[in-house]
């Protein structure tokens, strides 16, 4: 599997944090082990080594959110809905949220979703660059395992190495991004080979002439 696709199931992506049981929480629970409890959903803080896309049908609001955020790209139906609804009620973006929201969308979007706790549509999302994709209404999943073959057929170790110098540019400054860059030379057999692919349909097509 060189792709995968994150998605939810019964036209709903993700509504976030189970609220009914952080509701249950008494003030000793709170004190005591409350942080340990409520904590991160999980994949959220896994490095992920494979190109990810979420397909995003209903709701994909506070930790939902958060969770479509883990992946690369982002195809949502025309009725999806984005947000940090947890503002709402004084829950906290724990999973990643204040992280990679503004590396998405940008500070300024970033700071009206968390501060407001607004709903925010696809067309929207779509022009803030939150959204990739939206497909035609409950085709959001076959949209994304689509975009995911065609990731999948380029040749794969040239696209990883790309992909992981793009994340290492957010966290390096230019000139140690530019040297993680050009040290990938795992990828020259890859790159030679697809040269001389691209040569040889060249020749075929001038013979064909």
């Amino acid at each position: 599997m060189k792709t995968a696709v994150l998605y939810g199931e019964g036209g709903t992506f993700c509504a976030g944090y189970d609220l009914e049981s952080v509701s249950k929480a008494e003030h000793q629970e709170v004190s005591e082990d409350f942080c340990d409890k409520y904590r991160y959903m999980g994949p959220s803080i896994m490095k992920i080594k494979k190109p990810l896309i979420a397909a995003i049908e209903g709701f994909a609001v506070a930790g939902g959110l958060e969770l479509s955020l883990m992946a690369d790209l982002r195809v949502s139906s025309p009725s999806a809905k984005f947000g940090v609804f947890c503002r709402r009620v004084g829950v906290p973006l724990i999973d990643g949220g204040t992280v990679r929201l503004p590396r998405v969308i940008g500070l300024g979007r970033a700071l009206d979703m968390i501060l407001t706790g607004r709903e925010v549509g696809a067309q929207e999302a779509l022009q803030w660059g939150l959204v990739n994709r939206i497909s035609d209404e409950g085709k959001a999943v076959e949209e994304a395992v689509k975009l995911g073959k065609l990731i999948a057929s380029h040749p794969e170790i040239c696209m990883l190495a790309d992909r992981e110098s793009t994340y290492y540019s957010l966290e390096h400054t230019e000139h140690e991004s530019f040297e993680y860059e050009f040290g990938s030379t795992k990828v020259l057999a890859e790159s030679i080979k697809g040269a001389q692919q691209f040569m040889e349909k060249q020749k075929n097509k001038k013979s064909k002439l």
